[in-house]
């Protein structure tokens, strides 16, 4: 598939500034780096984002780019030289048929089951990446934590490092594909007779044959094992994240390293404490005197208790913003704030004074208001008076 094109991947125009660069770059590997985006593809977006900055903050390859487009970097396009003469070409033919009519056989063999092209069977593999959940608390979320997990996986055997094998010498050639894990195959067609790759059915693809077995993984290679992990949760962390453990996922094979262990948390809500992004929303109760008259309260934040002052006049809906205080960014982009959110609370119901006071208040600006009590009401109200 075509690679799309840099600028455009990373939502610029073409000309663009290397400060406009780096800024498109940092939001967007921001938003799809795979440890923090869970979502499906985010990684192969990341990778892409990668690359096209790579290109464009380097200012040789940007100019390149900027006149041959993808054809700079391509090296079947002549590499650092342009077009090269026929070097793009890879000399002459020799880099498209270089192997003779044997190549048919990969050509063909998609369509007689012989698989596309040929890999390397004892090639070093990658272990699987591995994920595991983890509940945290909203406090630990803020400011971060460590946390030991114990989870059972495959690991390498101890003792034949990964062969499967008792020793060295239990280990032989295949003898029917000669160690390339793949076995000839030849079918007529209307072409012809065509010759065809499949895996090798006497060693499975492995190129080798285990006389004995390591006693200990009996030939698999590896072990399924607890193994016990501390993890650093960095703060500002959000519900569905991810914690990434380099190397510390499935076993490899043949060699190959071990795949990644994810930890993806989970944080358990606050009854305070609301969070949105980095910022961080408390509610905060005033009466109508104390909204009317101002007053001065003190209001919990993350990192202690502090005085506000509220001014007369306070509006119910008013926000108060303590500039960063609020949640660290998990990336390291600075801190968000806390937003105190005014709410200001009517009395469900009045002691005979305070609905006195009231009427005085409403009379004295003129404004309409119910003033005869229903039964309910007057016995709620004389109950009030009983305990004021």
């Amino acid at each position: 598939m075509a690679k799309r094109d840099y600028y455009e991947v990373l939502g610029l125009s073409k000309g663009a500034s290397a400060a406009e660069i780096k800024k498109a770059y940092r939001k967007l590997s921001k938003q799809y780096h795979p440890d923090i985006n869970k979502e499906e593809g985010a990684e192969e977006k990341f990778k892409e984002i990668t690359e096209a900055y790579e290109v464009l903050s380097d200012e040789n390859k940007k100019a390149q780019y900027d006149q041959f487009g993808h054809a700079a970097f391509d090296g079947g396009a002549g590499g650092q030289g342009g077009f090269g003469g026929f070097g793009g070409f890879g000399g002459g033919f020799s880099g498209g048929f270089s192997g003779g009519f044997d190549d048919l056989g990969d050509i063909f063999s998609s369509f007689f089951g012989g698989g596309g092209g040929r890999r390397n069977p004892n090639a070093p593999r990658q272990g699987d990446d591995l994920l595991h959940r983890m509940h945290i608390t909203f406090e630990e979320s803020v400011f971060g934590t460590k946390k030991t997990i114990k989870l059972r996986k495959d690991v390498e055997c101890d003792h034949c490092h990964g062969t499967g094998a008792k020793d060295s010498s239990s280990v032989t050639e295949c003898h029917r594909c000669h160690g390339s894990g793949q076995e000839a195959v030849y079918q007529d067609t209307p072409f012809g007779r065509i010759q065809s790759q499949r895996t090798c059915s006497e060693c499975q693809g492995r190129g080798k044959i285990i006389k004995d077995k390591c006693p200990h993984c009996f030939g698999k290679g590896y072990n399924n094992k607890e193994v016990e992990y501390e993890v650093e949760i960095p703060a500002g962390i959000s519900s569905g994240q991810r914690v990434r453990l380099q190397g510390k996922g499935g076993a490899g094979e043949n060699g190959g390293p071990a795949g990644d262990l994810f930890i993806e948390v989970s944080v358990s809500s606050d009854s305070y404490f609301q969070r949105e992004d980095d910022d961080i929303y408390t509610e905060l109760e005033l009466s109508p005197a104390q909204a009317a008259l101002g007053t001065k309260v003190d209001v919990r934040t993350l990192t202690g208790v502090i005085e506000l002052n509220v001014p007369a006049g306070t509006q119910h809906g008013r926000k108060f913003r303590l500039a960063g205080k609020g949640v660290k960014n998990v990336m390291g982009y600075g801190q968000g704030d806390h937003y105190i959110v005014v709410s200001i609370k009517i009395p469900k119901s009045l002691s005979s004074k305070e609905r006195e006071l009231y009427l005085q208040l409403a009379k004295l600006k003129d404004e309409k208001v119910e003033e005869d009590e229903s039964f309910i009401d007057k016995v709620s109200r004389k109950a009030k008076d009983l305990f004021d």
